[in-house]
């Protein structure tokens, strides 16, 4: 179920304890090319399938199912906060960030990058999704704004596996307009051609900000066990989630 899985600990008295992970596609109900554990409800796979896989990620987070948030994302820069489950459907958005315990916020992918940003002493935490679009929107900037807009103040982030530049070769106005934003961008494929590495965009936005930076290597084009629409076209997502754990009794 899990790509990469990972707990940051409490970070002094009234600190809470954050959880972050990457899903796999690993073994479950889904078929065809939604094989495995996919969580994208908007991509033709079957609506049950969907929701039971859901209800399986939430019940490996320890979360109820209801507060296991996802985003109606439109590869913009927009970032939502979360105050408790969304009272109707998803409001649209490619991040959410929160300061409420036992929330696990999660971002649906298939080639571009999740980011999953978390300040454990102040208890904010955020999961952003970060197309193309979106890094050169700068969202990953706009995630960190509205997490210290909560009281953030020592940010630190997991970028997740997304397609590499090798694999993401674009048209030369696209690299070109993409590494105007940031140059951190620019890249080329494993033939030549013009490309764009959207981690290294948003990474270098995210440095920017003094944000720690870790990475978690994998190209989902290369790697059989991540959905990838370059690869597939017709495909699953797979997710990073985020959950701030609630504070120890009688601390903060």
């Amino acid at each position: 179920m899990f790509y990469w899985r990972a707990t940051v600990p409490a970070a002094g008295p009234g600190g809470a304890a954050v959880e972050l992970a990457f899903t796999s596609r690993g073994a479950a109900r889904g078929r065809g090319p939604y094989a495995g554990l996919n969580l994208g409800g908007h991509v033709g796979d079957d609506p049950g399938v969907v929701e039971a896989n859901r209800r399986r990620l939430a019940a490996a987070l320890g979360v109820p199912r209801r507060r296991l948030l996802f985003l109606d994302q439109v590869h913009g820069r927009t970032v939502v906060q979360a105050s408790g489950p969304w009272e109707t459907e998803p409001p649209q958005g490619d991040g959410a960030v929160t300061a409420v315990p036992g929330l696990a916020l999660g971002v649906l992918v298939a080639d571009c990058v999740p980011l999953l940003l978390h300040d454990a002493r102040a208890g904010v935490v955020a999961a952003v999704h970060a197309g193309r679009p979106g890094m050169m929107a700068g969202i990953a900037t706009e995630a960190v704004r509205r997490m210290r807009g909560l009281g953030a103040h020592d940010v630190h982030a997991v970028v997740g596996p997304s397609v590499c530049a090798r694999c993401y070769e674009v048209p030369a106005e696209l690299a070109e307009a993409a590494a105007a934003v940031s140059p951190a961008s620019a890249a080329r494929s494993w033939s030549g051609t013009p490309a764009v590495d959207v981690a290294a965009g948003a990474i270098e936005q995210l440095a920017a900000e003094g944000v720690a930076v870790q990475r978690i290597p994998g190209c989902t084009r290369e790697h059989d066990d991540l959905y990838s629409y370059r690869r597939d076209g017709t495909t699953g997502r797979f997710a990073g989630v985020i959950v701030l754990r609630r504070r120890p009794q009688g601390l903060g």
